[in-house]
């Protein structure tokens, strides 16, 4: 395993992509530790034992009516994201790491034999407290929302239906054994552009979070992390329900 002073932990994806490519374009280098993506069922009977059957089959709803668009637009959608100098293809010399879930001791050892100074988590497993403990450098996860006000899933989306614009953007923080619970290093703030919708909210948030990912990578390195506990309202958020979600689109116009 080659040596990397920067380890970042996904499941992959566009919106990833983004991050992963601006890191390596600043900073000059970045490791992918690549999980397997977990099970849907076991997502959606952990969910279920939670928020109950019917809380559940809406949320369902919502991501069947959200991935057939997607099907028929993320090409486009990827196009015009593209339009702000982001990639949204995994460059082809980063490395890439595969391990079955990032919730692992593999995790760990992996993180051990690259050497690596700092851990950005982007779009994977939450990590248990045995995990984080055998990982001795700072874990840092890259959240598309702002905490601790929109933890969890779609908190750009959140901010838009809940009629709180001012708080669409994204937060880079340390990790903890909670649900994007721990301390803030960095925020950013923006506002969707026309046309967008929650198929294609995580690109646009991920262009703008650039920045603060390198940042708290570089703070990382450099040993200057300042984390800060924000004075806001603490809530975590799933997928809305498709009632919800075509509600809300139709009287809103947030989709």
């Amino acid at each position: 395993m080659q040596p990397s002073r920067i380890a970042i932990v996904t499941a992959g994806g566009p919106h990833v992509w983004i991050i992963v490519n601006a890191i390596r374009d600043r900073l000059g280098e970045a490791t992918v530790i690549l999980e397997d993506p977990e099970s849907k069922k076991r997502l959606l009977l952990r969910r279920a034992r939670k928020l109950g059957w019917i809380e559940v089959a809406g949320q369902l709803g919502t991501m069947v009516f959200t991935r057939l668009r997607k099907l028929f637009l993320s090409s486009r959608d990827q196009r015009s994201i593209a339009g702000d100098g982001a990639e949204t293809e995994l460059g082809a010399d980063i490395p890439v790491v595969r391990v079955a879930s990032a919730d692992s001791p593999e995790l760990a050892d992996t993180v051990r034999g690259m050497q690596a100074e700092v851990v950005l988590l982007a779009g994977c497993r939450l990590l248990s407290k045995e995990t984080l403990a055998a990982i001795s450098c700072p874990v840092l996860n890259y959240h598309a929302g702002i905490t601790p006000k929109y933890r969890g899933m779609n908190g750009g989306y959140w901010s838009l239906a809940t009629g709180d614009a001012g708080n669409f953007g994204t937060t880079v923080h340390l990790v903890d054994a909670g649900v994007d619970t721990g301390d803030v290093l960095h925020q950013v703030r923006g506002k969707p552009e026309r046309g967008d919708n929650l198929t294609n909210y995580a690109l646009r948030l991920a262009v703008m979070s650039r920045e603060i990912c390198i940042k708290g990578v570089e703070d990382a390195l450099d040993g200057r992390l300042k984390p800060v506990t924000p004075d806001l309202p603490s809530k975590q958020w799933y997928h809305p329900t498709v009632w919800f979600y075509l509600w809300t689109g139709l009287t809103k116009g947030v989709w």
